[in-house]
């Protein structure tokens, strides 16, 4: 029976691993390994590649929305010349190119990159390591081509949000373009990171018109620079409906053409997202949608290039000498749970906590709070694992008071296991004896520590995508709990710290069992060297907890604690 508990305890560890390499797997847009989804028959609304060579006429989606190609060239020639330029509030700094009025470039004035200390995070880019734009124009379904993101337009408005402004404009007008003229205005504001555009289309035809409005954005298919082997957040688009929830659609499956996702909704938003930062593209609850994912040639000498969400909504007819006015919010800027909140329902989704949202989201509130009592994120996360130990003291009482039932009649289960060897049916028989006579649950010690399992690995979710402990200090050598030690001093002391844990519980009988007992807590402890120092801090204060906590239960029940070392002879 003791067997069978190590049994069921590595069969546990082994299955949490299983999971662990299959949500890396999807993370870094493969396929799931072990428990794939359906795939659908085909997909949906999805346009063809278009080519950058030579004009391409729109591609249409299902309802016969026509969406540009994201570097097809415009039908008029531009009558006035292309410009990029920067416009800068107390948050962001924009890159905008008059060539469709698209926003080429986001540097957040208050994100330091990971990488070099002395530049700011950039999110949306034009270079020739990166493609990332945020873009919006308008399409119909037959007749004159209209305004696109590729017609040059005028702008005016300031450049630099002043002292005492609290926001700024910036609006581009299109030239006539079939007779419609396009009007963007984008409205930046202080200490914010969504950016209001307002759109206004002018027909000044003579016949009515029926166009659509998209909005998209466009990014290659790399994954982020300096990302870790051991451990992998999700990178590609993403889009929330009320009736769907959050849904991320993988570059794979984009490029495959096997994406699934709902084809159209009157609320939501479609998003591109990576660790920690994320942009969205969100229209008003009420008004008419399509989403569309596709991939597209955009000319870019980049390897994986490139890919658009993109949101279409009909504007219904236009009159000739009328105008139609539709307000949508471009979000470019950190994960900020508490920020996103307020600016669309479900944004927050965007800072993606996996299957166990439900247990995930609490557990940040928890710990949000926890630093506004304390003013320290790593102090926050030591109070929290030991709130954590506080809740789940009694399960730990019970998985501790088994172990040292155990170890306390181990030497006899031994001296019987080396007795009946040659006999194993007599040897279980006298075995479950003992475990009657002296009371003992040689499953007691599972039960307890499994139900705790979803609690720790949400929690670990938790810290590895709050933007809010990026570049956040703890003491002395730690900076950055985001970071890993630069001295290795956290996963040397996590290493040690599971060494004497393993060392604290009952030897298995079985020679094979007990060398795994050694070989895979060091083997899972080398992962730790390339962790963020906040989750190995975690780690570490969960380890010095179930420490103390298992050295009290033992001495409390007489089982003077010892150190069972390995034998690997």
């Amino acid at each position: 029976m003791n067997d069978i508990r190590r049994t069921i305890l590595w069969v546990v560890f082994g299955f949490s691993m299983v999971l662990l390499w299959d949500q890396w797997q999807v993370y870094n847009g493969h396929q799931a390994t072990f428990f794939p989804r359906a795939t659908p028959a085909a997909d949906k609304a999805a346009v063809p590649t278009a080519s950058a060579a030579t004009p391409t006429p729109a591609t249409t989606g299902a309802t016969g929305s026509a969406v540009p190609a994201t570097t097809a060239a415009h039908a008029a020639t531009p009558a006035l010349p292309k410009e990029r330029f920067e416009v800068s509030t107390d948050t962001l700094k924009l890159t905008f190119d008059t060539e469709g009025g698209s926003v080429v470039r986001t540097e957040f004035l208050k994100h330091v990159d990971d990488h070099d200390k002395t530049r700011n995070v950039v999110l949306l880019e034009d270079s020739a390591a990166h493609v990332y734009q945020a873009q919006t124009g308008l399409v119909q379904t037959a007749g004159a081509g209209l305004p696109t993101h590729k017609t040059v337009m005028q702008v005016s408005g300031d450049r630099v949000l002043k002292e005492g402004q609290d926001s700024l404009s910036i609006q581009f007008t299109s030239p006539e373009v079939g007779g419609v003229k396009l009007v963007k205005t984008y409205t930046l504001h202080r200490g914010s990171y969504a950016v209001d555009v307002q759109q206004d289309v002018v027909n000044a035809s003579g016949a009515p018109i029926a166009p659509q409005l998209y909005l998209q954005l466009v990014r290659d298919g790399n994954p982020l620079e300096g990302g870790s082997s051991f451990y992998s957040t999700y990178t590609g688009p993403a889009l929330y409906t009320e009736d769907s929830k959050y849904r991320k659609v993988d570059f794979s499956d984009i490029k495959k053409k096997k994406a699934d996702y709902p084809a159209q909704a009157d609320n939501g938003y479609v998003a591109m997202v990576q660790h920690y930062f994320a942009s969205a593209w969100i229209l008003p609850k009420g008004v008419q949608r399509e989403f569309h994912f596709d991939g597209v040639d955009i000319g870019s000498t980049l390897a994986d290039c490139c890919y658009r969400a993109t949101m279409v909504s009909p504007l219904g007819a236009i009159e000739p000498g009328q105008s139609k006015q539709i307000k949508a919010t471009l979000f470019m800027g950190p994960q900020d749970e508490k920020m996103l909140e307020g600016i669309a329902t479900g944004l927050e989704l965007v800072k993606d906590y996996g299957h166990l949202t439900i247990i995930a989201k609490p557990l940040y509130w928890l710990l949000d709070k926890l630093h506004g009592f304390i003013g320290n994120w790593g102090w926050s996360i030591v109070a929290l694992v030991l709130l954590l130990k506080i809740a789940f003291y009694w399960f730990n009482a019970k998985a501790y008071a088994s172990m040292a039932k155990m170890k306390a009649i181990n030497p006899r289960i031994m001296e019987l296991r080396e007795r009946l060897k040659d006999k194993p049916q007599q040897m279980q028989q006298e075995m479950v004896k003992i475990y009657r006579e002296e009371k003992v649950n040689p499953m007691g010690g599972c039960l307890p520590i499994v139900i705790q399992i979803p609690v720790f690995i949400a929690l670990y979710s938790v810290l590895l995508s709050s933007v809010e402990i990026r570049n956040a200090p703890w003491i002395l050598w730690v900076t950055d709990l985001s970071a890993k030690d630069p001295y290795f001093i956290l996963p040397v002391i996590m290493t040690l710290s599971t060494l004497l844990q393993t060392a604290l519980n009952p030897a298995p009988p079985d020679p094979l069992q007990a060398k795994m007992m050694w070989i895979m807590p060091l083997a899972f402890s080398v992962m730790f060297f390339a962790f963020p120092a906040g989750l190995v801090l975690y780690w570490i204060t969960n380890n010095i907890l179930s420490i103390a906590q298992q050295w009290i239960i033992n001495t409390r029940m007489g089982v003077p604690p010892q150190f069972n070392l390995p034998k690997f002879k």
